[in-house]
């Protein structure tokens, strides 16, 4: 059960916020934060006065049904309305409960994704670049727009690292689950007895930070120049454009060297340096409020294996929740992505609903 308080308190809020948005008065500063959150009550209001009203209603009915002087039809008509009702009060309770979860704040922010090649040498590079093409390919089918911000290639053909940022509506709570260690089992073009090889690539999703979210201190930076190097380690250029930048309380490093300008090198090494910051500190403060509670889903462990796809009998399985796809090809081209995304978050809200139960 709800607390009903607590479903007054959303009625309340949103009568407010109706009445504050509708005077004119609020402040440009407040506008926007307000009809944000206006928004969000509204898609749930609904629900919440139907679940106050759910016990008046039943005990009306309940007394056309027990009321003897009624005629059947009229009973059965209470009836049909009280069994409907008690699924309507279920479909609510559930739809409350999801709006009281504790929100991720970060949800509502742009990611910043990092896939390096892991186990099995050049076919993991490969397989790393048919990755980033998967979620290049997931970005122009949602209309996210996708920018390269470092990348580095193999000798094959296939992608070293590549880290890229995605800015859009919601991202992170979209790419989140993606974190981890994405395996391949599929014959290599250079496989002469067509021999199924496994490697891997790992996958981090991280939340963007803007500067209100990390201020980094300059005096926190030890920040080293250097000579870029292409393949083989080769100079590609004759000045020190290259950044390594170290937040010393964290131990934190970043390089950087796609840029000619240093200047440019050092703002897309701070962006990513914020990044990373803020997700260390995220992830101690989930540390500390869960000990040594871990959920199922969305640790973000770069370690875990979460997801093996299978190219020589075509599907795609989701470890964490036990998922199977027939449809790798579909998978690889960005095109039922959602399918999997959706059942990723469904599962984690039932995990999180259960803990309030």
């Amino acid at each position: 059960m709800i607390p009903v308080d607590k479903v007054r308190e959303i009625i309340r809020k949103h009568e407010i916020l109706e009445k504050e948005l509708s005077s004119g008065a609020i402040e440009k500063k407040q506008f926007a934060s307000k009809s944000k959150e206006y928004s969000e009550l509204n898609s749930i209001i609904n629900h919440a006065k139907d679940y106050l009203i759910f016990d008046r209603t039943k005990d009306d009915l309940k007394k056309i049904i027990n009321d003897e002087n009624n005629d059947k039809e009229m009973i059965e008509l209470a009836k049909i309305e009280l069994d409907e009702l008690e699924l309507k009060k279920d479909k609510n309770e559930n739809k409350l409960k999801l709006f009281l979860l504790p929100k991720d704040e970060a949800d509502t922010k742009n990611a910043i994704i990092e896939i390096r090649a892991g186990t099995g040498g050049l076919e993991a590079s490969l397989f790393a670049s048919d990755l980033f093409k998967m979620y290049e390919k997931v970005s122009q089918k949602k209309k996210w727009f996708l920018e390269i911000i470092s990348i580095s290639k193999s000798d094959a053909g296939g992608l070293k690292e590549v880290i890229a940022s995605i800015k859009g509506r919601n991202i992170y709570s979209s790419l989140k689950y993606e974190s981890g260690v994405h395996r391949v089992q599929r014959v290599p073009d250079t496989e002469t007895q067509g021999r199924v090889h496994t490697s891997a690539a790992t996958v981090a999703v991280l939340p963007e930070a803007e500067e209100v979210d990390i201020k980094i201190e300059e005096k926190d930076l030890r920040i080293d120049v250097f000579r870029s190097s292409g393949p083989g380690g080769q100079s590609v250029n004759t000045t020190d454009s290259a950044v390594r930048i170290t937040h010393i309380p964290t131990g934190i490093v970043v390089s950087q060297q796609d840029e000619k300008s240093q200047i440019r090198n050092k703002e897309k090494g701070l962006k990513i340096l914020r990044s990373r910051i803020y997700e260390f500190e995220r992830n101690k403060r989930d540390e500390e409020r869960a000990k040594d509670r871990k959920s199922k889903i969305g640790s973000g462990d770069r370690s875990e294996r979460i997801r093996t796809y299978n190219f020589p009998q075509g599907r795609v399985t989701d470890h964490r929740i036990n998922l199977t796809l027939h449809k790798l090809e579909e998978f690889m081209e960005g095109q039922i992505f959602d399918e999997m995304i959706d059942s990723l978050s469904l599962q984690a809200q039932e995990e999180e609903l259960k803990k309030i139960s």
